[in-house]
């Protein structure tokens, strides 16, 4: 195969990684936009009880800020909005909840015993930081920083549109008084996540089709090229795959092993198993491609045939050159998905006119005896 071909393959791979990246988060948030929001279009949690013997939580770690160098409007204009719901344990006494930035609680809240909630474990488990100092502390009612606020008997609601900057959440009793257990639940909402997942969809979409497009171009134009099929310097020509026997697997022992190099031949390796990585990518993909094509037609399309058969040729070469196929060549193997002159190890398999199309969805499930006993020899050796 051509260096172009390759490197036209390689950046294919290269490209499809974001692009099924980007179809995974897009998915998940049109999933969790159509089927995790309430009724009232908020995602929301409810939080395990938050409980202190002092007068406060506090959530200081909430900070929303833009890229360095960017504007506030720029956040401001995603448009998200933040709910509290806090509910007290003790319905005789009034609960408050307020929202501020973080220099005014710190400053209300100096020297003040207060516990911290500093991580949320599992999604719903709050941890705490303790604060040590007096139990004495104006009612927070009667401070003016709050940006949103509610106290009052039973269930108090706020809802409060998120700026860049840094801010505290606080629940205390509305007396300020010690001794709090309360029931939280937050809830947000977002008008750029249903654009955003659109966005991202449709960005997928293209790059992936645009990846395949490259890589199937360079695996078709590469199957047009005649391989150099010649058998290496033995007395004995490489079997033909048939219709008995459509796999042939085959490898040659040098005569005269290094005693020395076996101890890196994994470092000089290096550079195969980078690029096979990202052509093993490859091949899920087409192999994938590979199964519909087989379902509606009931052929495995050549190109994306020969393209799989020379990635599991290039594997088998390294393998026999530096891994669990034998270290039993010192000949550095080729970079190429065809059959070279030269090669220690070979595979072929004969190219199936036509395959059954209900087979495909068992396949894999008919395969697993043979798996087991593989993975035991493999295990074995």
């Amino acid at each position: 195969m051509r260096p172009s071909r390759i490197a036209a393959i390689v950046v294919g791979c290269l490209l499809i990684i974001p692009s099924i990246a980007m179809l995974f988060v897009g998915g998940a948030l049109g999933l969790g936009y159509a089927f995790g929001r309430g009724d009232d279009g908020y995602f929301d949690t409810t939080l395990d009880r938050l409980e202190t013997n002092t007068v406060a939580i506090t959530a200081e770690d909430i900070t929303f800020a833009a890229e360095p160098g960017s504007p506030d409007w720029v956040l401001d204009s995603l448009e998200a909005d933040v709910r509290l719901q806090v509910t007290n344990k003790d319905n005789t006494r009034d609960v408050f909840v307020g929202i501020a930035r973080r220099r005014d609680i710190d400053s209300y809240l100096a020297g003040v015993a207060h516990d911290e909630v500093t991580d949320v474990r599992k999604g719903i488990e709050p941890v705490y930081t303790q604060w040590n100092g007096d139990n004495t502390v104006a009612a927070p009612g009667q401070q003016d920083f709050w940006v949103a606020s509610a106290f009052g008997p039973g269930t108090q609601e706020v809802t409060w549109e998120a700026q860049a900057g840094a801010w505290s959440v606080v629940v205390m009793n509305a007396d300020a008084t010690t001794e709090l257990a309360a029931d939280v639940n937050v809830g947000a909402k977002a008008g750029f996540v249903l654009p955003l997942a659109l966005l991202l969809l449709g960005l997928g979409t293209v790059f992936t089709a645009a990846a395949l497009a490259l890589i199937v171009s360079a695996a078709h134009r590469a199957s047009k090229e005649t391989p150099a099929r010649l058998p290496i310097a033995t007395t004995t020509r490489s079997a033909a795959p048939n219709a008995d026997h459509p796999v042939v697997l085959e490898a040659s022992l040098d005569p005269n092993l290094s005693r020395w190099l076996w101890l890196v031949k994994w470092i000089l390796a290096i550079p195969h198993v980078l690029v096979l990585f990202v052509l093993a990518i490859a091949f899920a993909v087409l192999t994938s491609v590979a199964a519909l094509s087989i379902v509606f037609t009931g052929r495995y399309p050549r190109s994306l045939f020969d393209f799989n058969v020379g990635v599991l040729r290039w594997s088998w070469r390294i393998s026999h050159y530096a891994s669990t196929g034998g270290m039993g060549t010192d000949r550095y193997p080729p970079f190429s998905l065809h059959a070279e002159r030269g090669d220690a190890a070979r595979l072929d398999v004969a190219y199936p006119d036509r395959l059954s199309r209900g087979l495909v969805f068992v396949k894999w499930i008919l395969a697993i005896p043979h798996l087991i006993i593989i993975s035991l020899l493999a295990g074995s050796i």
